[in-house]
C-alpha cells in the first residue's frame, strides 16, 4: 500500500458503537488494515452532544487534538475542560474517557499505536 490523500466524508464512520460509548462515531482515516499504516492509527471521533466514550485502560498511549466542540477529559483521577485547539496526552494504562459537555459535536483526532 501507498500514499494516501483522502477527504474525512471519504471515510465510513464505525455503524455500531463501542460498548460503554454513548453517541460516538469512529472514522478510521489511517490504519494498517486499510492504507499499511505500520506504527499507528489516526481516527476521527464525533461525539454526540451529551454522549462519552467508554471508560478504558490499555497498553498504549494516545494523542488526540480537539477539533471542534465542549467537552472533557478524564485521566488520572482527575477531569479537565477540552475544546477547540486543545491537544491531550492520555498515557498507558490509566483509566480516561472523552465527554461531550457542549450544545454542538465534539470532534477530534485520536492517534493511536500499534503495540
Amino acid at each position: 500500500m501507498g500514499f494516501k490523500a483522502v477527504h474525512y466524508r471519504q471515510v465510513q464512520r464505525s455503524r455500531e458503537e463501542e460498548a460503554g460509548a454513548e453517541g460516538v462515531r469512529v472514522r478510521w482515516l489511517i490504519n494498517k488494515e486499510n492504507d499499511g499504516a505500520q506504527h499507528f492509527a489516526m481516527r476521527l471521533f464525533d461525539v454526540a452532544p451529551n454522549g462519552h466514550t467508554p471508560k478504558h485502560s490499555h497498553s498504549w498511549e494516545h494523542e488526540v487534538y480537539v477539533l471542534e466542540g465542549d467537552g472533557i477529559v478524564f485521566c488520572e483521577g482527575s477531569e479537565k475542560p477540552i475544546k477547540s485547539g486543545y491537544a491531550v496526552f492520555v498515557p498507558p494504562n490509566v483509566v480516561h474517557y472523552f465527554r461531550n459537555t457542549g450544545k454542538k459535536k465534539l470532534r477530534f483526532l485520536c492517534l493511536v499505536p500499534y503495540v
